[in-house]
């Protein structure tokens, strides 16, 4: 496995039409949002739809959602078992080679790390990645609509003769807006997991198709859209500017008082001196 050379900055634009981006389970599933009323997207979210794209594009990912497992492991704690070179590291209480054995086994784990605590095992180990995904947040407050629903499944009934009462329910979606996600990788940390210029390349696509194979009854296909992916490649492993100052450089402004597609919005990019831009056209 190769090196990973310079730091990297990143920023994403999304557009949402018509979808449910992020529903909040405390919240009646109602999109997440500030208090201010801006639209948000959690970390957790968007770093679970990066793992679904990676394991899409064949790589070996540890935290598997439920329903895309490619294996029989029914836990992380199973998953963890199943390496032999893991498992012998925890018995010689070795946490260094336990690290260096996960990061190489599982592409997640050497982009955004990962804590082995388990019950049953004798060693805890923390991963720090170096892959860092902020909550992405929306240009301008969003407009939630709300609608009840009902859900006719008879699912269960106690009498064969008779229908089990409808289930009523609320659907929620956020009508338009733009979403900008930003994020950075950190030369650093990279050395440490083995993360390398080829995984920060998947990166780079699983971000691009971020929303390709996710379509729900929440977020239909066509809904949730990648319109401009931002990708600086610094010319020092440091790197020359801090991240706040490269990820100010992009500057999104509405062109209309109710912008509804990505054309209402002005998209102005500004430059660093010696900061190589690759600018990418989503799915």
């Amino acid at each position: 496995m190769g090196e990973f050379t310079n730091k990297i900055d990143f920023e994403v634009l999304v557009m949402v039409q018509n979808a449910n981006p992020n529903g909040d389970p405390l919240n009646g599933n109602r999109p997440r949002e500030t208090y201010d009323g801006y639209g948000e997207i959690s970390d957790v979210c968007i770093k679970r739809k990066i793992r679904n794209r990676l394991q899409d594009m064949g790589e070996n990912i540890f935290v598997q959602s439920e329903d895309r497992s490619l294996d029989e492991c029914e836990s992380l704690s199973d998953r963890a078992k199943s390496n032999e070179e893991m498992q012998k590291a925890q018995k010689d209480k070795d946490r260094d080679t336990y690290a260096k054995a996960a990061c190489r086994t599982w592409i997640d784990v050497r982009s955004f790390g990962q804590v082995f605590a388990f019950k049953d095992g004798n060693v805890s180990v923390g991963v720090r990645g170096p892959v860092s995904v902020h909550s992405a947040f929306s240009v301008l407050p969003v407009s939630v609509d709300s609608m009840q629903i009902t859900k006719s499944v008879n699912s269960e009934t106690k009498d064969k003769n008779k229908k089990s009462s409808d289930t009523m329910g609320m659907k929620h979606k956020v009508h338009s807006a733009l979403y900008v996600v930003k994020g950075s990788i950190n030369h650093q940390l990279a050395e440490k997991t083995g993360f390398s210029d080829e995984d920060a390349e998947k990166i780079k696509e699983a971000l691009r198709t971020l929303f390709v194979n996710d379509s729900s009854s929440a977020r239909p296909d066509g809904s949730m859209e990648v319109c401009r992916v931002y990708w600086w490649k610094h010319n020092c492993p440091m790197g020359q500017y801090s991240s706040a100052k490269v990820h100010r450089l992009v500057n999104v402004k509405p062109k209309v008082e109710d912008p509804k597609t990505f054309e209402d919005y002005e998209i102005i990019i500004e430059s660093l001196p010696d900061l190589e831009l690759e600018e990418i056209e989503g799915i």
